[in-house]
C-alpha cells in the first residue's frame, strides 16, 4: 500500500490574502495550481518567486527545450525523484531523445549525444553536482558552447528542480498517472 501524500492543500476559501493573490496569479498563468506550488503556497512570497524562476527557465532561457529537459532528468535521477523523472523522461522521449540516453542516465553512465551542446549540458551537470570545481576542460567547453548565460541557467535549473524533486519525494506525491 502506498504511503499517504503529505501535501497539505489549502482550500481556496482559507487562503490568506497574500496566498489568494499568488494562487490567482499561478492559476492564471498555468491554468491550475501545479503540485510543487501546492507545497510552496504555504510561503506565498516563495511560491511567487519560484514561479518567476520556473517560468523563465522553462519559457525564456537561452537553453533549448531539449537541454532544459535533459537537466531536469539528470537532477531528478540524482535525487531519486521518481515523480519528476517520470514526468520529464516522458517529455524527453517526446522531444526525440533515444531511450539509450535515458537508460544511461538511470544507470549512472554517461550517455552518447548527437549534439555537442547537449553533451556539454550533461557534463556541466556532472561537475556541478560533484565535489570541487570540476574539470577546466568541461567548464571551458560549456562556456564555449552554452555561454556564461547558459552555464548560469543550467545551475539554476539544477537548483530549482532539486527543490521540485525533493519536495515531491518528501511530500509523497504519487507518480503522474498513478491511481
Amino acid at each position: 500500500m502506498a504511503e499517504a501524500t503529505r501535501v497539505k492543500e489549502i482550500p481556496e476559501g482559507e487562503l490568506s490574502a497574500e496566498q489568494a493573490k499568488v494562487f490567482k496569479d499561478l492559476v492564471a498563468g498555468r491554468g491550475r495550481l501545479l503540485t510543487p506550488y501546492k507545497i510552496w503556497i504555504h510561503s506565498p512570497r516563495l511560491a511567487a518567486a519560484m514561479e518567476t524562476i520556473g517560468t523563465f527557465l522553462n519559457k525564456a532561457s537561452s537553453l533549448s527545450e531539449r537541454e532544459v529537459e535533459l537537466v531536469i532528468c539528470v537532477i531528478a535521477h540524482h535525487w531519486q525523484g521518481d515523480y519528476v523523472w517520470t514526468a520529464h523522461a516522458k517529455t524527453c522521449r517526446d522531444l526525440g531523445y533515444p531511450p539509450a540516453v535515458l537508460d544511461a542516465i538511470r544507470a549512472g553512465r554517461a550517455p552518447q549525444f548527437d549534439s555537442e551542446r547537449e553533451a556539454a549540458v550533461y557534463e556541466l551537470c556532472g561537475i556541478a553536482m560533484a565535489p570541487g570545481g570540476g574539470s577546466d576542460e568541461v567548464f571551458e567547453r560549456a562556456e564555449r558552447l552554452l555561454g556564461r548565460d547558459g552555464i548560469a541557467e543550467v545551475l539554476v535549473l539544477l537548483g530549482y528542480y532539486s527543490s521540485v524533486a525533493m519536495g515531491m519525494k518528501l511530500h509523497r506525491v504519487p507518480l503522474p498517472g498513478a491511481a
